[in-house]
């Protein structure tokens, strides 16, 4: 079983920064890749930022050159950075974590809760 759980949401200014965590927690699974989704009100969940180590690191065009996804390997531990946010970065930001059940062979994708980050003057 893998619990993924994020922290470091909150309220911050336009132009403002933010740090997200994602830590992935449990036994007897590895990592194929971790990243973050948000949902504004009313739009649909898209993706902001991934990273893995067969594919590397995307992101979404409306965050590109703001925001930094990096991974502490040793923590099973993703973040995300978020410098010069806009209002329109207000959203609920979700991190998943794509991992590989090494007893069983198969891999999923498990998510976190949610943590509301809000860009507002």
């Amino acid at each position: 079983q893998v619990q993924v759980v994020e922290s470091g949401g909150g309220l911050v200014q336009p132009g403002g920064s933010l740090r997200l965590s994602c830590v992935a927690s449990g036994s007897g699974f590895s990592i194929n890749s971790m990243g973050w989704y948000r949902q504004a009100p009313g739009k649909q969940r898209e993706l902001v930022a991934s990273m893995s180590a067969a594919a590397g690191t995307s992101y979404a065009d409306s965050v590109k050159g703001r925001f930094t996804i990096s991974r502490d390997n040793a923590k099973n531990t993703a973040y995300l950075q978020m410098n010069s946010l806009k209002p329109e970065d207000t959203a609920i930001y979700y991190c998943y974590a794509n991992v590989l059940l090494t007893a069983y062979g198969r891999s999923y994708s498990d998510w976190g809760q949610g943590t509301q980050v809000t860009v507002s003057a």
